[in-house]
């Protein structure tokens, strides 16, 4: 059990009293997630020896550091030669005041880490969340990340979405390049709720990284995960299930019941009027037009259309549940596609092909920055794609109500111009809707 007290004195104690510690005992790789409450938020870091978990925290300004909130730590055991061994504390700051901005450092009386700074989510769904997009960035080339970390200290986001592939890789070198990625984007990670889904370069010791590193709602080792944010239900999961079977074909089939469990209760009336987006984001597109043999480079794509015989596909699942936004990576470029179900574009009209679609739109987003390079295109777009762009960059996200929501393309290889932007506008969500 996790207690949150107001206890200003032991927390000023172990603040002024704490040494230096080794680098073992140092609290490294922090970073935050939201579970679904406004008034709480997880603290997540890594110590390489066994030691208490604690959270000194406060308002900021005139309070930091005034409270304690106490958590646990679970042992990982890196799947490589080594088996080299960490500790993953996980803290939940409870009763937080939303909209109020927190400090916050953790560890304990062995060592504790440098001063972060939060702002609490607001409650309720009328309000407009603003996110930054990517995935597929790596501890090399990084190209997004410095523009990324200067935007995050302006304030300019909520929550940021790292649609899978993490380091390259997170077991690289008894996952040191693992630990060496989470020391890099803790700016970003420590600062708003860095809410993640896995990739391909999650895959080795059956996703252990992965699943042991980050905090998501839910059970914290699982694979998919669901939450609500302003006027939106996201959705997370994994499509790392259709590719790696010897982990177990079960997985594909649990992964489906759960998703449509969800999105039945997310498309019911009173949920969708309160909440009316459904926002899915997993690694591999459906569809794409790069120059590789990808899955969704094929007709027949695993994730679009299921495992055989036609089992388990998700194109079917969304579009028969409404979904209005599907955000992938995996693919190093960013690409805009029309509505599109089933190869067949649904444009609201000819002059405003976002107002009142009638199937989901895909943006991939895959090129925030790793040492693969970026994925060229096809010569000629496929009649579904509407932009590619070959370039460095990420997506940034505001959804301002239950009816509009802005998406824009941000180009790191152009000095932070934007590069492409629409309205997806929807006077009406769910399944009705859909052609």
């Amino acid at each position: 059990m996790i207690r949150t007290e107001p206890l200003v004195f032991l927390a000023l104690w172990l603040l002024r009293s704490a040494s230096p510690g080794s680098c073992q005992d140092q609290p490294e790789q922090v970073h935050l997630s939201y579970l679904g409450d406004p008034t709480s938020m997880m603290v997540t870091w890594t110590t390489f020896r066994p030691a208490e978990s604690l959270v000194a925290y406060g308002r900021d300004p005139g309070e930091a550091f005034t409270r304690v909130a106490r958590g646990n730590a679970t042992r990982f055991v890196d799947g490589g030669k080594l088996q080299r061994t960490m500790f993953i504390h996980r803290v939940t700051l409870r009763d937080l005041v939303p909209g109020q901005r927190y400090a916050y450092r953790c560890g304990s009386e062995q060592g504790w880490s440098r001063p972060h700074v939060f702002r609490a989510l607001l409650s309720g769904s009328n309000w407009s969340p603003r996110f930054a997009i990517f995935g597929d960035m790596g501890l090399l080339n990084p190209q997004s990340l410095p523009r990324l970390k200067q935007e995050t200290d302006m304030g300019l986001y909520d929550v940021v979405l790292h649609v899978g592939d993490f380091a390259y890789d997170f077991d690289t070198d008894n996952a040191r390049v693992g630990d060496a990625f989470m020391r890099k984007i803790e700016p970003v990670a420590a600062s708003v709720p860095y809410m993640t889904c896995p990739g391909n370069h999650e895959e080795k010791y059956n996703f252990s990284n992965y699943r042991f590193r980050f905090s998501m709602p839910g059970d914290t080792e699982s694979l998919w995960y669901s939450w609500n944010i302003g006027p939106a239900h996201i959705i997370s999961f994994s499509t790392e299930v259709y590719f790696y079977l010897h982990y177990g074909r079960q997985l594909v089939a649990e992964q489906f019941r759960w998703l449509e469990k969800d999105l039945q209760e997310a498309s019911q009336p009173e949920r969708r009027r309160e909440r009316p987006w459904i926002i899915t984001m997993g690694h591999r597109p459906m569809y794409c037009s790069n120059n590789d043999r990808d899955d969704c480079t094929r007709h027949e794509s695993i994730v679009r259309c299921g495992l055989d015989p036609h089992q388990y596909g998700l194109e079917d699942l969304f579009y028969k549940y409404g979904v209005d936004l599907e955000l992938w990576a995996h693919e190093h470029s960013y690409e805009r596609l029309w509505p599109l179900y089933d190869y067949m574009v649904f444009n609201g009209s000819t002059e405003a092909p976002y107002t009142n679609p009638g199937a989901p739109v895909h943006i991939i987003t895959g090129s925030a920055g790793c040492q693969e390079r970026l994925d060229p295109f096809v010569p000629e777009p496929r009649h579904w794609s509407a932009v590619r762009i070959e370039d460095y960059g990420y997506t940034r996200m505001k959804i301002f109500n239950w009816t509009h929501l802005w998406l824009e393309q941000v180009s790191d290889d152009q000095d932070g111009k934007v590069v492409d932007g629409i309205w997806l506008i929807k006077e009406k969500h769910g399944s009705e809707v859909q052609h």
